[in-house]
């Protein structure tokens, strides 16, 4: 028996409670073998079945019962392209749909931004949903990152597996919130290139290891 599509599905179910979707907006998926799992288009999280999860390769095609989600094409271009990806989480959570209507970078405001693999959060330029060019956009604005804003529409992240996937949607969500409140009492005060490199730097040995055998 195969886990990863409950695993799926369970991801899915727990954006809502959290306040990271509603309704059968986002979509979720998960590295599998040489192609990829992702939730179907249109299906309520709650009424998910193993069954309803298709089953992606690179080149576009897919089995199942269900039509896999709208937004396939740049779940596929995460996996074709970043080796270290394995799963893709995309929300419509508020605060950051709030900031991607303005179409704004967010700025090294705080330094859990590195946490993204740069000094801001890059906003994807606009294009309509499921579109290639939608895709080549969100590409473009990942370039080197773990997550950003698509622009009128919400956000994007990157996970080696499932539950770091959701952490940083969760993550990058907070930050969203956190600008857009520090923006309703003035202009932020940023960390300079130097205080962002060396988050930077930190970041990459934080977290727990594995142990050394």
């Amino acid at each position: 028996m195969n886990p990863l599509p409950e695993q799926l599905i369970a991801t899915a179910r727990a954006m809502q409670p959290i306040g990271l979707n509603k309704g059968t907006s986002g979509n979720v998926s998960v590295r599998h073998g040489e192609g990829f799992l992702i939730t179907p288009t249109g299906l309520p999280y709650e009424a998910l079945a193993a069954d309803d999860i298709p089953l992606m390769a690179l080149d576009g095609s897919w089995q199942g019962l269900r039509k896999p989600s709208s937004e396939w094409r740049f779940h596929r271009d995460l996996y074709a392209t970043r080796p270290e990806v394995g799963a893709v989480l995309h929300a419509h959570s508020p605060f950051a749909v709030s900031l991607a209507c303005l179409r704004r970078d967010i700025p090294p405001f705080h330094y859990m931004i590195a946490r993204f693999g740069g000094d801001s959060i890059r906003c994807a330029d606009y294009a309509i949903f499921g579109s290639p060019a939608l895709s080549t956009a969100a590409m473009s604005a990942m370039a080197g990152r773990k997550g950003c804003l698509l622009a009128n529409h919400g956000l994007l992240v990157a996970g080696r597996d499932l539950a770091d996937a959701f952490a940083l949607a969760v993550e990058l969500e907070e930050l969203c919130e956190q600008y857009w409140r520090a923006c309703q009492l003035g202009e932020p005060v940023l960390l300079n290139t130097v205080e962002m490199a060396e988050v930077i730097e930190k970041f990459k040995g934080y977290g727990q290891q594995a142990a050394q055998q």
